[in-house]
């Protein structure tokens, strides 16, 4: 069976949640002996840990393939997508695959040429604060409706969104979660090195600086507290330049507040490995990787009590009320305080979340549903 990736920016990559799943799970849809294509964007280029890994076009037996677009800020998806789906249309794909509302306004064109076609909602990025109420609102809007109506099958990753999708267009969908692979844990040296960090000195969150991710309450929040903890904020901006700005100047003269900018590797594996607990304060999830991953190291974890969040990490973590800083504050003082809490969150979570998100499982929901 021969399936096309299109929707990502680059793969292999750390780059967003998307890339992430699609670098892991490929490799393992290959394994299991489908041929899977990945339509890159011609604008973006892989990371330094990933230089040397795609020879002859190819990622672990992924075929790469190039979409053109511009670099242009907030077309450069849209344009590859488009191009992607129109070469894709052309080629002797059995499935085609689409990952993210955005993307899937472009999924009518294969329809057109009668190819199957399956659309993964990763989050309803529509809602996404850094889309504002424009045109790319808008058009992720369109993307939405336009899977909703002509995708063969449709991929949610939480049962929140198999509630909207089912309530607002009466489609329906299938519920296939993330997995996580067991990381291997590093002693701190690189993180030492290049920002003065060591085991359990620091409370770490990694995210995409976006404002739903909610950087700017954990900034808030960790100013009201008395810590001897480092603040670590490991990520970079995602054409949320203003946003980034503004997180910075919340945390000006303060030099416990660390922004670490991109980070991927050993580098990240360190900032996971010994940090003292995580926290994940999003508004806005579709399904974490980077809680699975909190979790898969062995990590206490402090996150917001949206549903997508709770129904992954159940009572193995400790939660604040979504948006609010002062409960942040509460629960972030009470964790620093209290190691015994953050020791008992850190008991077998490991074992706990990787015994019920595996990638193999995920590509055999995968498998199947194409086969369907």
């Amino acid at each position: 069976m021969k399936v096309a990736m299109i929707g990502h920016k680059v793969v292999p990559s750390r780059r967003g949640g998307i890339e992430n799943v699609l670098t892991t799970l490929c490799p393992i849809l290959v394994e299991m002996g489908l041929d899977v294509t990945c339509y890159n964007r011609s604008s973006d280029k892989v990371e330094n840990e990933y230089v040397g890994t795609v020879q002859n076009k190819m990622y672990k037996g992924v075929k790469i393939k190039n979409a053109w677009t511009l670099n242009v800020r907030g077309f450069a998806a849209m344009i590859a997508s488009f191009t992607a789906a129109i070469e894709a249309s052309f080629r002797k794909y059995d499935v085609i695959h689409f990952h993210a509302e955005g993307p899937c306004a472009a999924l009518w064109i294969p329809k057109l040429f009668g190819k199957k076609c399956v659309a993964t909602v990763h989050g309803l990025d529509w809602q996404r604060e850094k889309w504002g109420k424009g045109f790319a609102s808008k058009y992720i809007k369109f993307g939405e409706k336009t899977l909703a109506r002509y995708a063969d099958e449709v991929i949610v990753l939480s049962q929140a969104a198999y509630d909207y999708f089912k309530e607002t267009y009466g489609r329906e969908t299938t519920i296939i979660h993330n997995g996580i692979s067991r990381p291997q844990r590093k002693e701190a040296q690189l993180i030492s090195q290049k920002f003065g960090l060591q085991k359990d000195e620091y409370i770490s969150v990694v995210s995409r600086l976006t404002a739903e991710k909610g950087i700017h309450y954990l900034i808030d929040a960790y100013t009201k507290i008395e810590t001897d903890k480092k603040l670590v904020i490991a990520g970079d901006t995602s054409d949320t330049d203003d946003y980034v700005r503004m997180l910075k100047e919340k945390a000006a003269g303060n030099p416990n507040i660390i922004f670490t900018g991109f980070v991927s590797g050993d580098t990240l594996s360190e900032i996971y490995s010994n940090a003292y607990m995580n926290v994940l304060p999003s508004d806005l999830e579709g399904m974490s990787l980077c809680l699975l991953e909190s979790l898969a190291y062995g990590n206490a974890l402090l996150c917001s009590d949206i549903p997508e969040n709770t129904a992954v990490a159940e009572d193995r973590a400790m939660y604040f009320k979504k948006g609010d800083v002062d409960d942040l504050a509460d629960k972030l003082r009470m964790m620093c305080d209290n190691r015994a809490i953050v020791e008992k969150l850190r008991e077998g979570v490991d074992e706990f979340i990787l015994s019920k998100y595996n990638w193999h499982d995920v590509a055999k929901l995968t498998c199947r549903l194409y086969e369907k």
